[in-house]
């Protein structure tokens, strides 16, 4: 069957979901990844040659993410006549992969097997399905030289094709902006002043940052093997808890991917609702010189790190407290201290205690930034403002200000992966996440500004440094963008010209609330959380209770904790300046869908031209 609305024609599979429930998460944007295939070579600048695996590839965990119902599989085309990289999970072009039972998930092989963003769907129920075939190893090890002749010409540029230069990781201490402490990462392929200040996962761990002695990652999904090697050698032995939400057969694989790793410990948290998943982005640093935090939205997977747009918040290092001192002490005019350890806690693991009573004797009152979490649970009473989009609610009333024709000032939302919302608009998006997103301080003013919300086109995708297999980490389902063709009238487009980050497809997940001109920000939310149910939570029982399904955390900066009425706008972020200028990662005011274009939908075909790499999205 077609469907036709004013952003295109697409070809409908004949499956069908009448849930609408049941929130579909996008990409490691949501609550799941979705896996990404890699035409290009996903783990460098080179395209697909034959090569062996890495000896680690076949342990990472491939897991597939929830969906509302079955879907197709995806196949992306190689030019013809090139064969198909060992541990590629992309078959020619004539060639089908295995199905995706409606479900992806994690994994990266070696850099080249298929990107899993997370979903946030409500709605998974297949888990620990391989989501393609590999191709048969290749009899050579050695990598054949690349030459200009393999791929058409990249409009990217020929350094899109060679590995990061040497000087791509730290040598120094990067120049980085310690205003607001929002970091974009540093993506392969770009002009080299683009990713000044920006950071890759080993400055992070740099020994420049802090002697780091013990750490915790929390994350939705994990190649093991890759995340030891991005820790210096020094610290490559240091203890790594793991802070995971997988169960049964996908634990029992990630268990696996450790087994060469005694120094890598477990933690579990808890999924008590159906369909929920733990999609938290975190890591916390025990150093001799202090103790740190990062939240971020990325994967630890080399995809994630590799060419997408993703964002962090970076603690500075706070200090150990003097011995005797109280549980009270080091606090931040934000609270931070108090919300990261109820945060800690919700997860109800003996395996975090000792990170908690860490974490209570620093003193981290420099924080100034909110911390915005999700808990799985239901809720009632004064417990419904602690998670979810209603948290959000609180902080803003508490601590946003008015601002003169606010009813104007835009809503902006921006994310990697959308839930089922309802047969219209108003069954959550404007009835109840819109009256969040446009709460500031206590007025009584309930204004209904447009909402723009930034999600990328099929053009988007084609023309990226990925090329179609960016795809992978967008995983909105036909299935569900058939139900909601309300809600692609608020798309606009991903442009991100000041960050040099256009052609670098969004893992990032932002919301913000701008003036009618774009030259000011109310606030501004960076965070793990995709625009579904599951992650933000719904009203339930005439609105007396909230469920939230997943865990997710992100960090809120509101000008009054920073001595300012709002934000201005940095225009130009890189290179980077101390500029009280705040660095939105994507191109302002948002540019509207056209009425050519169709958002990026995962599981349908786009072979109308080919991508950057001569490829096509083929769905069998």
């Amino acid at each position: 069957m077609s469907q036709d609305s004013h952003h295109g024609k697409w070809a409908i599979s004949s499956s069908d979901d009448d849930d609408d429930d049941k929130a579909i998460p996008l990409s490691g944007t949501t609550t799941s990844q979705s896996r990404q295939p890699t035409a290009s070579g996903q783990g460098s600048h080179r395209p697909a040659s034959p090569r062996n695996p890495g000896p680690e590839a076949a342990t990472v965990e491939v897991k597939p993410e929830p969906a509302n119902a079955p879907v197709s599989s995806l196949a992306v085309g190689l030019e013809a006549g090139r064969p198909a990289a060992t541990n590629q999970l992309i078959p020619s072009k004539y060639e089908t992969s295995p199905s995706l039972a409606g479900k992806r998930k994690k994994e990266e092989l070696d850099g080249s097997g298929w990107a899993l963003s997370d979903s946030d769907d409500d709605d998974g129920d297949v888990k620990g399905k391989s989501l393609g075939k590999r191709a048969p190893p290749s009899p050579k090890s050695k990598k054949p030289k690349v030459e200009e002749t393999e791929r058409p010409p990249s409009p990217h540029g020929r350094l899109y094709y060679i590995d990061e230069p040497e000087d791509f990781f730290e040598s120094s201490i990067p120049c980085l902006s310690d205003t607001y402490r929002f970091y974009l990462n540093k993506v392969t392929g770009l002009d080299r002043k683009y990713n000044s200040g920006a950071l890759h996962i080993r400055d992070i761990l740099s020994p420049l940052f802090g002697t780091l002695k013990e750490s915790v990652q929390f994350n939705y999904c994990f190649d093991i093997a890759w995340m030891v090697k991005q820790y210096p050698s020094e610290f490559r032995d240091c203890p790594v808890l793991i802070v995971h939400g997988d169960k049964r057969e996908a634990k029992a694989r990630l268990l696996q991917q450790a087994k060469p790793f005694p120094h890598i410990h477990f933690c579990q948290a808890k999924l008590d609702i159906a369909f929920g998943t733990h999609h938290t982005k975190m890591m916390l640093l025990w150093y001799e010189e202090g103790f740190r935090v990062i939240i971020t939205t990325s994967n630890l997977i080399k995809a994630d790190w590799y060419q997408k747009t993703q964002g962090m918040w970076m603690s500075p290092v706070f200090p150990r407290l003097p011995e005797g001192s109280g549980k009270s002490e080091g606090e931040s005019p934000t609270f931070f201290k108090r919300d990261l350890l109820e945060y800690l806690a919700s997860y109800r693991a003996p395996e975090l205690e000792e990170w908690i009573q860490r974490i209570g004797e620093h003193d981290l009152s420099e924080a100034r930034v909110y911390l915005v979490g999700s808990t799985p649970g239901r809720y009632v009473g004064s417990d419904m403002e602690r998670w979810g989009h209603l948290r959000l609610r609180k902080l803003l009333y508490d601590h946003a200000e008015p601002v003169p024709g606010e009813e104007r000032w835009p809503v902006i939302g921006q994310f990697s992966s959308i839930g089922s919302m309802g047969l219209d608009k108003t069954k959550w998006l404007t009835g109840e996440f819109q009256r969040t997103m446009t709460t500031l301080g206590k007025s009584s003013l309930r204004p209904d500004p447009p909402m723009h919300l930034v999600y990328p086109s099929v053009d988007d995708v084609r023309t990226s440094l990925e090329g179609y297999p960016a795809g992978g980490s967008l995983p909105y389902s036909i299935q569900t963008a058939q139900k909601q063709l309300w809600l692609h009238a608020f798309f606009h487009r991903w442009k991100a010209t000041a960050t040099g980050r256009s052609h670098a497809m969004p893992h990032i997940k932002t919301y913000m609330r701008a003036s009618p001109d774009f030259t000011q920000l109310a606030w501004f939310l960076v965070t793990s959380a995709n625009l579904s149910k599951a992650a933000w939570g719904a009203l339930e029982k005439n609105g007396t209770q909230v469920m939230v399904r997943s865990y997710e955390l992100g960090v809120l900066y509101v000008p009054s904790a920073f001595n300012m009425k709002t934000f201005p706008v940095l225009k130009s972020p890189f290179p980077v300046s101390d500029s009280a200028g705040f660095p939105v990662p994507f191109d302002l005011p948002p540019t509207c869908y056209s009425p050519k274009d169709q958002p990026w939908i995962w599981n349908i075909p786009h072979n109308q031209a080919p991508d950057t790499h001569g490829n096509v999205w083929v769905p069998s």
